[in-house]
């Protein structure tokens, strides 16, 4: 004979809690809906029973549940001020609708989370000290390729020390574009297309739909439409005809 299913209850521990709005969104006030309306719903599956129950919150009332409040019932507001609100311990109905109940906890909000916060955060810096190591080591080729999207041509005028420097400020402001651009296979060879033009070795025509010799004009390819320039002459530079192209660029470079 099989078992039913046991629904169990969620753990509860007494305690203030605080919440803040999502996408740290800081309004100077932000009032949450509070009870049912067909603007917007409050309702909660109940998996016991396998009914959808109304829920509000009543400041003179114990629960959050319609259908468990008795009485005349006094509704309250539920505002977050500057994106945060902080519930102490003794509103337990009103920790519950917000904790356990509402329908738009981890949407419109979240509740603070001590333990949850501090992985994030781990995880973060954990982020940045691989960006940082990775930027610290890096070849100062590839160091130039990756800071060029950041700071475009200005890199050819840079001295290698402040390349460096300015790679590891990147690294530590942004970690994980740096790691993005870092194992892109193709941010080299965006790299040494752009060179390339800047030295005239390359022409990208006016219209941005052809890249050119720059000794004679002769065509070289065309842009696929709506993509980046840079980002096609790329992936060009893996064909069959443009690695030989590819090679004689190098050459020419060095």
């Amino acid at each position: 004979m099989s078992k039913t299913k046991e629904i169990k209850s969620p753990k509860w521990e007494m305690k203030s809690r605080t919440y803040y709005l999502s996408e740290g969104k800081t309004p100077l006030t932000y009032t949450l809906s509070s009870k049912n309306s067909a603007r917007s719903q409050l309702m909660w599956f109940d998996e016991s029973t396998g009914t959808q129950r109304e829920i509000r919150y009543a400041t003179n009332q114990a629960s959050p549940f319609v259908d468990e409040q008795k009485g005349e019932v006094t509704m309250g507001h539920i505002i977050f001020e500057n994106g945060s609100l902080t519930v102490p311990k003794q509103k337990q109905n009103l920790q519950k609708l917000l904790s356990l109940y509402h329908p738009r906890l981890n949407s419109t909000y979240h509740e603070y989370e001590a333990e949850v916060e501090a992985e994030d955060d781990m995880q973060s810096i954990n982020l940045e000290i691989d960006a940082l190591i990775a930027a610290r080591e890096m070849e100062i080729d590839l160091a130039e390729a990756i800071l060029r999207v950041e700071k475009g041509t200005a890199v050819s005028t840079m001295s290698s020390k402040e390349v460096k420097r300015d790679l590891l400020i990147m690294a530590k402001n942004n970690p994980n574009l740096f790691l993005s651009l870092a194992a892109d296979e193709n941010v080299e060879l965006r790299n040494i297309g752009i060179i390339a033009v800047e030295q005239s070795i390359l022409k990208l025509s006016q219209d941005q739909r052809d890249f050119l010799w720059g000794s004679n004009n002769r065509k070289l390819m065309t842009i696929p439409f709506d993509e980046n320039p840079y980002s096609a002459l790329a992936a060009w530079f893996k064909t069959d005809e443009g690695v030989e192209v590819f090679k004689t660029i190098k050459k020419k470079l060095q």
